[in-house]
């Protein structure tokens, strides 16, 4: 029994039990969002561009985790956010307007950030660098595992059993904060292997890094917002039918995330990203001019696919960073991430009362600077 209990209690299993716990909840609030704020607080494309600018604001400020870092350890921290994003969630549900799901999108969304952050950082510390492309693999499988839960619930409570919206959150939330006190009781505190910068660290030489994750975050918000609102809005897809697109990426996530990580480690960065983004413009362009709401979904399925693909940036980075640049860096990378996340829903949700499909075209561009950026990463990135 204590040789088991060793041996589950290593930084790996805690990362991966977070990595469980954050989209078993997560999930919930995304997959629900556009058909709860349409339904019950009558949200036009301004409001849910707005809501979604604000959600990406504590990931601007990503950085200013290092200095929550000089108070709280990493491995705490980590479990206070997701406590923070749970309650966030349960919430949401109880407050069906404008200025309510702004509060309770904000709440939610600094736990998530934070965590999301302090996560990146802990594993670039803890697992080794021949084995983090496929461990980063292993931990998209886990959330796909904790995603197809959360929607297969979903589809099964509001479908079969007249779930309410107010309800569901508060499950899902409720269930998030037992599974991080859990947690926070079951392992110890590791160590850290390389005392960790306590300042913000922004150096020249991981400049391409910046601009892949910068570039990253712009096109990543046009699928996230308004992929999934073109679904509800233009096609009148269902929360049950929402939900069916998610199971469908989750569980090729689920099957072949950790061989996709293991491919990325075999054949390198520089060919993975180049595939990806070269798809992302093809992608986008489609979803410009589909009118059929079959291959609409299609295009959602196999966006959704490439994502797994963006583990490359972050086992770059590993590769070329001083070890004591880790935590500062993955608040820098995050803060980055979102400075377009934060103007890009508000600005286009403008463009899209006007003209929709043109918000895919401004996507397709960012692919195609990521894919400029992609060609200058070396065949064997190092430090």
């Amino acid at each position: 029994m204590i040789k088991f209990i060793k041996r589950f209690n290593q930084p790996e299993h805690l990362l991966l039990a977070m990595a469980f716990t954050m989209p078993l909840v997560f999930s919930v609030w995304m997959v629900l969002l556009n058909n709860f704020v349409i339904e019950k607080a009558n949200f036009t494309g301004i409001e849910i561009g707005i809501l979604q600018s604000l959600r990406e604001v504590p990931g601007f400020l990503a950085f200013t985790v290092i200095y929550v870092l000089l108070f709280i350890k990493e491995q705490r921290l980590a479990l206070i956010s997701l406590a923070v994003m749970s309650l966030g969630v349960f919430l949401t549900g109880f407050f069906p307007s404008i200025v309510g799901l702004y509060f309770t999108t904000v709440l939610m969304s600094v736990g998530f950030h934070y965590y999301e952050t302090v996560s990146q950082s802990l594993t670039l510390q803890w697992v080794d660098k021949d084995k983090t492309a496929h461990f980063l693999g292993k931990m998209l499988s886990v959330k796909s595992i904790a995603s197809l839960i959360a929607f297969s619930s979903i589809w099964l409570f509001m479908e079969h059993f007249n779930w309410s919206y107010q309800l569901t959150y508060a499950l899902f939330g409720g269930i998030g904060l037992l599974f991080t006190i859990f947690l926070a009781l079951s392992f110890q505190h590791f160590k850290e292997k390389t005392e960790q910068t306590k300042k913000i660290v922004v150096r020249k030489r991981y400049w391409l890094f910046y601009a892949l994750t910068f570039f990253s975050g712009a096109r990543r918000q046009i699928f996230v917002v308004f992929a999934g609102f073109l679904m509800v809005e233009k096609f009148h897809y269902s929360v049950a039918d929402v939900s069916a697109l998610f199971l469908i990426n989750y569980v090729f996530n689920w099957l072949f995330a950790a061989k996709v990580g293991k491919l990325i480690g075999i054949i390198g960065e520089r060919l993975v990203l180049r595939f990806e983004y070269i798809g992302l413009i093809i992608i986008f362009i489609c979803y410009g001019l589909v009118e059929d709401a079959n291959l609409a979904a299609a295009l959602y399925v196999i966006d959704h696919l490439f994502f797994a693909l963006a583990i490359a940036i972050k086992t770059y980075f590993q590769k070329i960073a001083q070890p004591e640049d880790i935590a500062a860096s993955a608040g820098v990378s995050f803060s980055i991430n979102h400075i377009a996340a934060v103007i890009i829903p508000a600005l286009l949700g403008m463009l899209w009362i006007l003209k929709p499909a043109w918000v895919f075209y401004i996507g397709a561009c960012f692919a195609l600077c990521s894919l400029c950026l992609a060609m200058l990463i070396p065949d064997k990135p190092k430090r």
